[in-house]
């Protein structure tokens, strides 16, 4: 006998996994910037005051977890807003920073929680 329950669940199990690994990621960030502990981000960068910034993600990555547990419409859209602000800290282009021997392990492994985000909604989408 097959559990289909655990089934049709598992995309959105699989998203709302990289989720909290993105929020913990952030949130580590924000820390590293209050208490400036190196390899901190800078205060700010041309767009705007990264602190903010982190707290804007940080509650989208909060509410894209409670609307995708819910299986709540628009889940999907905020999910996929969070891993666009979290690509700011932990995107490509963080390969060519100067940093990036330091910071390398956070960057992997944002990318590749970033990456299951994307097939978690995407195998979720599927199963409907």
């Amino acid at each position: 006998m097959t559990d289909t329950s655990s089934q049709s669940n598992s995309g959105t199990e699989i998203a709302a996994a990289a989720i909290l690994a993105l929020l913990v990621l952030t949130l580590v960030m924000l820390t590293a910037l209050y208490t400036e502990t190196p390899p901190h981000p800078p205060r700010t960068i041309p767009l705007f005051a990264l602190a903010p910034f982190f707290g804007a993600s940080l509650a989208i990555g909060a509410a894209a977890y409670h609307q995708l547990r819910r299986n709540a419409p628009g889940a999907a859209p905020l999910a996929l807003i969070f891993a666009v602000t979290a690509l700011l800290s932990f995107g490509p282009q963080k390969y060519v920073d100067p940093a990036f021997p330091e910071i390398w392990p956070a960057v992997v492994a944002a990318q590749l929680a970033i990456a299951m985000l994307v097939f978690g909604l995407l195998h979720r989408r599927a199963q409907r």
